[in-house]
């Protein structure tokens, strides 16, 4: 039987428009912290590396490395101004234990881990790539238990408008279909 998981970041994925507006968005995010003109030594980037890895390098002014291990059972080591996990938690087994070692990584007054992932939506429209959509409360409930602290939330949407008037289920994509982000800190 074959996986309906994605297992490597490809053409199919990186050419699909809903990224780079998720890319902007999410890079609009980041430029609004507090800490965005903070001189990071290095950043850590989990999951494979994409063009969206060198614009967080441009953005924090340093090197990112970027995740290789299974981070469902993976240790991770290293210390970090930044840890960023964009659209990662959802496919992941336990989230939680990704959190954890994430924690541990983050060195400094002002260090930071970024992470979005899909709101939860209705079972018809969920990503059959997906362990976990998780709501704004299970997601607070989630880095509260991992021992992190929110410094600030967003949602929004990742695709143009246009497409949500293509049929009934992009316009049912138009109420349900967003991306919660945020910044955090370990207490």
């Amino acid at each position: 039987m074959q996986s309906t998981f994605r297992t490597v970041i490809d053409e199919s994925y990186l050419s699909d428009p809903a990224n780079s507006v998720r890319w902007e968005k999410t890079i609009e995010f980041i430029r609004r912290s507090s800490v965005s003109a903070t001189v990071i030594a290095k950043g850590l980037d989990l999951g494979d590396r994409t063009p969206f890895t060198a614009s967080l390098e441009e953005l924090f002014g340093c090197e990112f490395e970027n995740t290789t291990a299974d981070l469902d059972l993976a240790s991770l080591v290293g210390s970090f101004g930044v840890v960023t996990a964009f659209e990662v938690l959802e496919h992941l087994y336990n989230p939680l234990h990704a959190l954890l070692e994430v924690k541990h990584l983050l060195k400094g007054d002002s260090a930071r881990a970024y992470v979005s992932m899909p709101l939860r939506k209705p079972l018809f429209l969920a990503s059959p790539e997906h362990f976990h959509e998780m709501s704004r409360q299970s997601a607070l409930s989630l880095f509260t238990r991992a021992g992190f602290s929110i410094v600030r939330s967003e949602e929004f949407r990742i695709r143009p408008l246009l497409f949500y008037l293509t049929g009934f289920k992009p316009l049912l994509r138009a109420v349900f279909e967003k991306v919660q982000i945020y910044e955090l800190t370990a207490q």
